[in-house]
């Protein structure tokens, strides 16, 4: 894991952090609570320090070594590029709705005031898409995983001048990170943007499967009342046994809002939870992955997908899993067999799949798991919440800012560096 640097001693001036909200939330301040702690939060880790200067200076560690491709900015003009979903006709229903090409994260009277050039889309695949035209003389790249750019060794080697990725969000496994490391490009993503938001999501995911929530919804818009249709595999949550699979800044938060249903709280790592929390939260850490899956009734998926996770639960994986299963699965698409989630929904050994990541993405009308049995599948949404569109725009902004002044950003939004790849995704 990357490590966190300490928090800076400093004593928070709230007023001073509102009227950086002003600044950095051209469309308006922050008006909702969660999103206030998260500045404050995020103040004393030194995560979008800049955004509250006045407030403390950044606690990273990270040097300011050279780079194969200079991080620093030289002087002059930049060219940046965003790439991100298209809102059309929502775009006007929330001025906080930053996270779409419309609004583009609300940095773009900013940019260009400095002189840069700041160029949005959503078209980002095929051989004549407008990202493609841009990708030979950018210098920096902005996307989120919930519309993913997919940056490509062959993407990498064509752009001369790139300089920095950014995620806007947490997960940048739509980039080659080793290509990416190769070429001397740094890497960086929003990190704890968006935590809260997915953490949430997958508990209301549980909820839904255990509950057998949807085939009563859909009773009701077909203008059905079929009580025992739903009756029969809909179950109380507390008594079952849930494991997370991967327990890092997203599976912690889980694990800590499942505590008061009195569930049975079991977890795989690489590594254990703090001693002190894991006693608080009172889950079990189990070291054999194979050996958690037939205890558990839910099973969650929060590992990032590397070589090693790609394709984990295959059909074998999931033939350990107890009979009856339920997964939530808020990581990657890729950590599942496709076919095999498919497969083992249509027999019933899954008994319901819910989750809102797909491989690949945006998902194609034919895809299998749209169809399949027992599902609860959305589009990628949990980490995009209005809450955490402001928390990662605001996160962005301060890494450009922070690249324009030649500043090392937050140690912990590094995931690649100095030719190095972060830990989780090794």
């Amino acid at each position: 894991m990357v490590s966190l640097p300490a928090p800076p001693q400093c004593h928070l001036n709230l007023h001073k952090i509102r009227q950086r909200q002003l600044e950095y939330f051209p469309c308006g301040p922050i008006e909702d609570a969660s999103a206030t702690k998260f500045i404050r939060n995020m103040a004393m880790k030194g995560v979008i320090a800049s955004a509250v200067r006045t407030v403390a200076s950044s606690g990273s560690s990270a040097s300011s070594t050279t780079f194969t491709r200079h991080l620093h900015a030289s002087a002059g003009s930049k060219k940046i590029v965003g790439v991100f979903y298209k809102a059309n006709e929502y775009a006007e229903l929330n001025p906080n709705f930053l996270g779409c090409e419309e609004r583009a994260l609300g940095i773009k009277d900013w940019l260009e005031s400095q002189g840069h050039k700041y160029i949005v889309t959503d078209d980002k695949e095929g051989p004549d898409c407008e990202l493609d035209k841009h990708i030979p003389d950018l210098h920096v790249l902005i996307s989120t995983p919930f519309h993913p750019a997919y940056v490509t060794a062959e993407r990498i080697k064509k752009a001369k001048n790139l300089q920095l990725l950014l995620t806007a969000g947490i997960g940048s496994d739509h980039i080659d990170l080793k290509a990416a490391a190769a070429a001397g490009l740094t890497v960086a993503e929003v990190t704890g943007s968006n935590v809260v938001s997915v953490a949430e999501d997958e508990l209301m995911r549980i909820l839904i499967l255990v509950r057998n929530f949807v085939p009563g919804y859909t009773q009701i818009v077909n203008g059905e009342w079929k009580v025992a249709g739903i009756a029969h595999r809909a179950y109380d949550l507390e008594g079952k046994t849930v494991g997370t699979v991967g327990a890092g800044r997203i599976g912690k938060l889980l694990l800590q809002r499942l505590k008061p249903f009195n569930c049975h709280l079991l977890y795989h790592d690489r590594v254990k939870i703090d001693p002190e929390l894991e006693q608080q939260i009172g889950a079990k850490f189990e070291e054999d992955l194979d050996a958690m899956l037939p205890k558990c009734d839910v099973i969650v998926i929060n590992t990032p997908l590397t070589e090693k996770t790609r394709g984990l639960f295959d059909k074998e994986r999931i033939a350990k899993c107890k009979k009856g299963v339920l997964i939530v699965n808020n990581a990657r698409g890729a950590i599942m067999d496709t076919q095999a989630v498919v497969d083992a929904s249509s027999s019933g050994h899954i008994a319901g799949y819910s989750g809102d990541v797909w491989n690949p993405q945006p998902a194609p009308k034919d895809h299998p798991w749209r169809y399949m049995p027992n599902h609860a599948m959305t589009p990628h949404i949990s980490g995009t919440t209005i809450d955490a569109q402001l928390r990662y725009a605001a996160g962005v902004k301060d890494m450009l800012d922070r690249y324009f002044k030649g500043e090392d950003f937050p140690a912990q939004n590094y995931i690649v560096k100095d030719g190095k790849i972060a830990s989780q995704y090794q």
